[in-house]
């Protein structure tokens, strides 16, 4: 028998220290960038977007594949690219954590209307506040310094 695989993740990842560097142009072409990256190692992107100092990406991740595997991917090549295809974000890099929700193929529209509404949401909600709303809906424990 085949195996038969729907792992859908809601992931967050940040800016090194939270600075806003991703620029309108840059979000213009990262996250297509981050797309290619997604479709290169057999994830399938459902959305992508975010604001200045983070990243939301909706994924659907193989079986063959770790959540950690799928994130070392998607930061590490990213920033590479960043690196090279823009001269003034040298100092460019992903914070070393991330999140990962997982979330039910009912609410596919809601997440990727949520990721798509980014720049609305944090005119009224801080980026370690969206985070703590994440971990306490899906129980994670955390201690605040883990936030920062």
């Amino acid at each position: 028998m085949h195996s038969f695989v729907n792992c859908l993740m809601h992931c967050v990842f940040s800016v090194k220290e939270r600075r806003n560097l991703i620029t309108p142009e840059l979000q213009e072409r990262l996250y297509p960038y981050l797309g290619g990256i997604a479709r290169e190692n057999k994830m399938k992107a459902l959305s992508i977007g975010g604001v200045e100092d983070h990243v939301h990406a909706l994924l659907s991740i193989p079986s063959t594949l770790s959540i950690a595997k799928a994130m070392q991917l998607l930061k590490g090549n990213s920033s590479k690219w960043i690196h090279e295809t823009f001269s003034n974000q040298r100092l460019f890099e992903w914070q070393e954590g991330y999140g990962a929700f997982s979330i039910a193929v009912s609410g596919i529209e809601d997440t990727i209307r949520y990721i798509q509404s980014q720049k609305e949401h944090h005119q009224a909600h801080s980026f370690k506040e969206e985070l703590i709303t994440f971990l306490d809906k899906h129980g994670i424990p955390y201690e605040k310094w883990m936030l920062d």
